[in-house]
């Protein structure tokens, strides 16, 4: 017993020693979290779409909060409360905040309020009831703490007789284990193509009955585009197009102030601030009659909302005010003109002496949930709405050449990503390539290149996704890490 507890003792000093003097690494992060996302990926509840929508929108916070602890500087935290629906293992104790179903999965809601990664990650991992020892065992940069260094540095290492005689598991032994059994590309397919094979054909009668609704409509309404936000499924999306059919033929006349434009399903309805139509899928067909009759109406908003901003261009020396979907927050039209008509009062109380035209051809962006400017690899400016004017025109000033070079190469990378997307989709007879927008060109590129390496003939007649960890979509979609081994 005393020597149970010596070692139970060790063990606890040490990891807390150990994990105290590490820092984690984004990619590190993300692989530490592989468990975690594969537990609450929202692909897995497309029976369940309240429970899905849940675990979309803490995703989003979550992301957002872990790409704050990456930015050198950043000091200002919020505490932010997430809720997850995770899908069950098997049952366990735990002190977290957690309702169970018969449905498979449990709530589990939780705070972060960390100021590094691998407290996050941590604190997450543990919140879910999910192992944590992988964590252990990452490659991370050591920066010891000078009180424990020594103890850090010199780690005690048990005879493998020990190990035998206590029943213990031995660290190294079950590292060699973990190493010889990692996921790779190869062994994975090997594992899931039987699977997304069986849940592709079924989903093609569905794929096709979703195409030839959605030419439909958009040829009777005379749309841009139908869209959705998020990535639910073929049988959802048929039923959501199935019921804007039955709008069209019940109600033709309010549906007359559509042309040339976009519809999106997403989760409330309105006017998005990109100017798209925005249809609620939770709501009725009364919501969806009063956005067509207000139309209108918005399209007046959405008039002086773009004289707004380019009144802040004009403030800004011509810097051009852009909204996009991919990298924001989906907004309503009246969300984001309160947003830029507070900046705009803002940068006009300041009187900023920008001089006339001396940045055009540059692009910017404004985000409520950030604190201080940041340049995009792609170009364009990352401006808070609460950026202190004077601080914003130094770093406009600062980075506006490097700025302009990011929107050159942004240019080249988009063309380079394009040609590796259609050249891997021809090389391996693919119906479908596409990526997950949290995937960067610049990790796109790479994966493409690394794909167009190797030989891999499981892909033929493929619907495959670029994303951050493996899975099968239920309708056979196949997923996996842009980083790939």
């Amino acid at each position: 017993t005393f020597y149970y507890f010596v070692r139970l003792c060790l063990d606890k000093i040490l990891l807390q020693c150990v994990l105290q003097s590490r820092t984690l690494s984004g990619a590190d992060a993300i692989n530490a979290l592989r468990p975690f996302y594969f537990a609450v990926h929202p692909d897995f509840f497309g029976q369940h779409p309240k429970e899905r929508e849940v675990n979309e929108n803490s995703l989003k916070r979550l992301n957002g909060y872990l790409e704050n602890l990456q930015k050198p500087g950043f000091r200002s935290f919020k505490p932010t409360q997430l809720t997850f629906y995770v899908r069950e293992r098997e049952p366990s104790s735990s002190n977290v905040q957690e309702s169970f179903s018969a449905s498979g999965f449990r709530a589990v809601s939780f705070t972060l309020q960390t100021r590094d990664l691998l407290s996050t990650v941590l604190d997450i991992l543990n919140s879910c009831s999910l192992s944590t020892e992988h964590v252990q065992n990452l490659n991370v940069n050591s920066q010891p703490h000078k009180e424990a260094k020594s103890t850090v540095n010199r780690p005690i290492k048990w005879d493998k007789t020990y190990y035998s005689f206590t029943g213990f598991k031995d660290p190294e032994e079950e590292l060699e284990q973990a190493q010889r059994v990692e996921t790779t590309l190869m062994s994975w397919l090997d594992d899931n193509e039987a699977s997304a094979v069986k849940k592709l054909k079924k989903s093609l009668p569905l794929r096709k009955e979703l195409e030839r609704l959605k030419i439909e409509l958009s040829h009777e309404l005379q749309l841009s585009d139908i869209r959705w936000q998020r990535s639910w499924g073929i049988a959802h999306r048929c039923s959501q197009l199935h019921s804007l059919g039955r709008l069209v033929q019940h109600r033709p006349e309010i549906l007359k102030n559509v042309k040339g434009r976009t519809v999106v399903f997403t989760d409330r309805s309105g006017m998005s601030a990109a100017g798209h139509i925005m249809l609620g899928t939770m709501d009725v067909h009364h919501h969806w009659t009063k956005i067509f009759e207000r139309l209108p109406n918005y399209y007046k908003l959405q008039k002086r909302l773009l004289l707004l901003e380019d009144r802040i261009s004009q403030l800004l020396g011509g810097i051009q005010v852009i909204y996009i979907e991919e990298l924001q927050p989906l907004l309503t039209l009246e969300e984001y003109f309160e947003t830029l008509n507070s900046f705009y009062n803002k940068l006009r109380d300041s009187r900023l002496p920008f001089h006339p035209r001396s940045l055009r051809g540059l692009q910017m962006i404004l985000e409520s949930d950030r604190y201080a400017p940041s340049l995009h690899e792609f170009g364009h400016f990352m401006i808070p709405t609460v950026c202190d004017p004077a601080a914003l025109q130094w770093f406009i000033f600062a980075k506006a050449q490097e700025a302009r070079e990011n929107l050159k190469r942004k240019e080249e990378m988009m063309i380079t990503e394009r040609e590796l997307i259609n050249t891997s989709t021809e090389r391996f007879s693919l119906d479908r390539l596409y990526k997950e927008p949290s995937v960067s060109s610049a990790q796109m590129i790479d994966c493409c290149k690394r794909l167009l390496e190797e030989s891999l003939p499981y892909l033929q007649g493929m619907h495959l996704c670029i994303s951050h960890f493996y899975s099968v979509l239920q309708d056979g979609d196949l997923c996996i890490p842009w980083n790939w081994k």
